[in-house]
């Protein structure tokens, strides 16, 4: 299974269960496979700076030599939880430089760069295992925070990577960011999946299965899961072998195993508690913000001081199952949380699911302090039940003027979409090429599609990587998607948003030119006059162009005073400004 990709220059970094391939996408229609490495684990979230790549690891069988034999002991210095610090200046012979060692390991983590010091990185890591034990990992406690001020809980763990030294990488901070939190409310599932749990747990009750109620459906206990606690129960009652007596007693008190060990852990004031770990974080360090997706709240987050990030607002939805992953807008004035509802491995897309479920939640960002809900997104098409589909990872197209994200959907395939105006996002095109199997359902989709110099890159979990390019339609033109084009970064970490700038280009002002024609800012003849103008000004030199270019400025400044859309009438005088310098 496929997970997510990092970007560095010309290769793409594509993590799986298995460990990590590195593609060559010097042809992006021809990527080929430079290297694959082989590091059993769960996920294997990747990023990448300069000459080193970092790697999460949370699974139980993870090894610090990234062997395939797994661990078995209950506490092992051989198992792996944490962040692995890769050397890969030689992409065919990557080597293991650090394994920074976390008490929850690390589902996926964020790499965060620092505009006041180049010297060092830092890794939010975002761990969701369960805390190891002391004997293991020294100093991991897995009491609440109320009992045991060092517990592992509620918390997130910060790396400081020096770069001069990345094998002295090291956890330099855990700031709690979920206090104060209660738990949200949800919503449950929905009256077909209902209906299906309700059916297929009775039939089982009916063959002697174990089943009990989690987040208001019933579920069917697995074997695995079972045994233990029964074998358990007989030992205490003196047999070696459990009866009927001893499946009795664990019918009555498996409820309640589950919701101790499941159910939302509850305060000193008796009040259940929110989350205690993201998903996921993203990172805008030029803006000094970041978006935490976490579980049952979207948190936006102070970070000009990286190692000591601050909770600026907290927001919850009850139309939100489980908060997944973040992406700002370019200007950093909107943020979109996603619902991964069902885990990503369920059908979300049917006709019968509610829209603003599984859905993306649009936000403004209020003096950069407060979350205000503006609007849902979610692809109009329905998927079939043989498909799993819900929102996943994307990230931003640079069009300048515009508000444009590309986003995988699992089996729902890839969908673009144009989120400008918060309240009314709209899809601008799709890729969906249907289910893996269409009489079962099977893990399968895009798992992230990623914009990076000029192309889609969407990781397919079970097909391997997908490349595409923009098409012009009515909805995106030629101009908007070259404009985009000339937005070049040496490399990318979605979760680690970079700002866009465009040159002074002829291309960008034409873009807002074709976005003037849609939004009908300026009348068609004057669109038609700018355009004449912007084409002989490219074509004419020196003093010539510099001319007719600022007499076409000083004719828009008398446009926008007019003009419906009068920010962006202004912003092509400003590029004819710029072009005439």
């Amino acid at each position: 299974m496929n997970s997510d990709v990092a970007f560095k220059g010309n290769y793409v970094i594509q993590g799986n269960f298995q460990g990590y391939s590195i593609w060559d996408v010097t042809d992006p229609s021809q990527p080929k496979l430079v290297h694959a490495e082989r590091c059993p684990e769960q996920q294997n979230d990747v990023s990448v700076y300069k000459n080193l790549l970092f790697l999460s690891g949370e699974s139980q069988n993870g090894r610090v030599d990234c062997g395939p034999q797994g661990v078995q002991a209950p506490a092992s210095p051989e198992r792996f939880r944490g962040v692995r610090v890769i050397d890969i200046s030689d992409l065919t012979k990557p080597r293991i430089v650090a394994n920074v060692q976390t008490c929850r390991g690390s589902h996926t983590h964020t790499l965060v760069t620092d505009p006041k010091d180049t010297s060092v990185v830092y890794i939010y890591v975002s761990g969701q295992a369960p805390v190891r034990p002391a004997e293991e990992l020294a100093g991991c406690s897995g009491a609440l925070p109320y009992q045991d001020t060092a517990s592992a809980r509620f918390r997130i763990d910060i790396i400081r990577v020096p770069l001069a030294h990345p094998e002295q990488a090291s956890i330099v901070s855990r700031p709690r960011i979920f206090e104060a939190l209660n738990a949200p409310p949800s919503h449950g599932p929905s009256s077909t999946d209902s209906a299906t749990a309700t059916h297929f747990a009775d039939s089982a009750s009916a063959t002697g299965a174990y089943v009990i109620k989690f987040q208001g459906s019933p579920i069917v206990l697995p074997p695995p899961f079972v045994q233990p606690l029964l074998d358990s129960i007989a030992k205490k009652n003196g047999r070696t072998a459990a009866n009927g007596a001893d499946s009795a007693a664990l019918r009555g008190a498996i409820q309640g195993i589950i919701d101790a060990e499941f159910g939302a852990p509850k305060g000193p004031t008796g009040q259940p508690m929110g989350p205690d770990q993201c998903h996921d974080i993203t990172v805008y360090p030029q803006m000094g913000l970041a978006g935490g997706a976490c579980a049952g709240y979207g948190l936006l987050l102070d970070i000009r001081d990286p190692a000591h990030p601050v909770r600026l607002a907290a927001a919850s939805d009850s139309n939100f199952a489980y908060w997944h992953s973040a992406t700002f807008s370019n200007d950093a004035t909107k943020v979109i949380f996603t619902d991964e509802w069902g885990g990503g491995v369920a059908p979300r897309c049917r006709a019968t699911d509610k829209p603003e479920w599984g859905a993306d939640a649009i936000f403004t960002l209020e003096n950069r302090r407060a979350l205000q809900f503006r609007g849902y997104y979610k692809p109009a098409a329905p998927q079939t039940s043989t498909e799993n589909c819900v929102a996943h990872n994307g990230n931003v197209i640079p069009v300048p003027g515009r508000d444009i994200m590309i986003q995988g959907w699992y089996q729902g395939g890839v969908s673009l979409f144009d989120f400008t105006d918060p309240a009314h996002p709209m899809e601008i095109a799709y890729f969906d090429r249907g289910p893996m199997d269409s009489t079962k359902l099977e893990m399968a989709g895009s798992w992230s599609a990623y914009w990076y110099n000029g192309y889609i890159y969407s990781t397919e979990i079970s097909r391997g990587l997908d490349v595409f390019e923009l098409q012009p339609s009515a909805l995106l033109s030629q101009n908007e998607i070259d404009a985009a084009k000339l937005v070049k970064v040496a490399y990318q970490n979605v979760q680690d948003q970079q700002r866009a700038t465009w040159p002074a280009s002829f291309v960008v002002a034409r873009a807002y030119v074709d976005q003037l024609e849609r939004s009908k800012g300026l009348p068609a003849d004057r669109i038609s006059a700018v355009r004449t103008s912007l084409t002989n000004a490219e074509r004419a030199s020196g003093a010539s162009r510099k001319n007719a270019l600022t007499a076409l400025a000083t004719q828009l400044d008398r446009d926008a005073a007019g003009s419906a859309d009068s920010k962006k009438v202004l912003a092509v005088a400003a590029v004819a400004r710029a072009l005439a310098r």
